[in-house]
């Protein structure tokens, strides 16, 4: 579990992408606190997984600014690489290591300490309902497994920022549950949470962001 984080706020003013010379996304902003939860929504190519993308310092915005606790991310980019856990689409589980091992990997590169990597990977199994999959190797898992071992990643390795793009996709009701439960939680320790869907997902007091209402049809000057 993250610690509470009262006064951890993150925000984004004037965010403009730029992919393969098409505008994607301009004037976009948003505040978080801590606690708090942005559900991306839209149709597809609208955005959303850019702007997870941009969030997560892996795409610089063509304009705009990304904030944490007031101060840009720009300034110290390694500590925001160290307090952000993101999920894209695809699950990044080693076909040749065990369940276990691939969030041993995750949980040591968050902390060396041995035994709390462990504790924390044994939290992680449970939580998603993979301790009797342990020692399956990656390559002989379902899609869905694969999901949830990706998943397990966030308790392996916590970090305060989530995002997550489509985090329930081949899941099942079960795992959907399972994940609600540890995003409620992750919240009520101060940690925030960035995801798109396209499926029903419970997050109570969520804002939702639709991110059609940022497109523009035209070049930026």
């Amino acid at each position: 579990m993250v610690p509470a984080m009262t006064e951890t706020s993150f925000s984004a003013k004037d965010l403009a992408c730029v992919r393969g010379g098409r505008v994607v996304f301009a004037g976009l902003g948003f505040s978080l606190s801590a606690g708090g939860a942005l559900v991306l929504l839209g149709p597809n190519g609208s955005g959303k997984s850019s702007l997870l993308r941009v969030l997560a310092g892996l795409l610089k915005p063509a304009h705009g600014a990304l904030a944490w606790n007031g101060q840009s991310v720009g300034d110290d980019p390694e500590a925001h690489a160290e307090r952000t856990h993101y999920l894209g689409h695809h699950d990044a589980v080693k076909p040749v290591l065990s369940v276990a091992e691939n969030l041993r990997f995750w949980a040591h590169l968050h902390d060396p300490h041995a035994e709390r990597a462990g504790r924390a990977v044994d939290h992680a199994l449970e939580r998603f309902g993979l301790s009797r999959l342990a020692s399956i190797p990656g390559k002989m898992l379902s899609a869905g497994q694969k999901r949830r071992t990706n998943l397990a990643r966030l308790l392996a390795a916590p970090s305060p920022l989530w995002l997550l793009d489509e985090p329930t996709t081949a899941l099942d009701k079960a795992s959907i549950k399972a994940l609600e439960q540890v995003l409620a939680e992750h919240r009520a320790t101060g940690g925030m949470v960035v995801l798109s869907t396209h499926a029903d997902i419970v997050m109570p007091g969520a804002t939702e962001l639709h991110l059609d209402k940022f497109a523009v049809a035209e070049e930026l000057p």
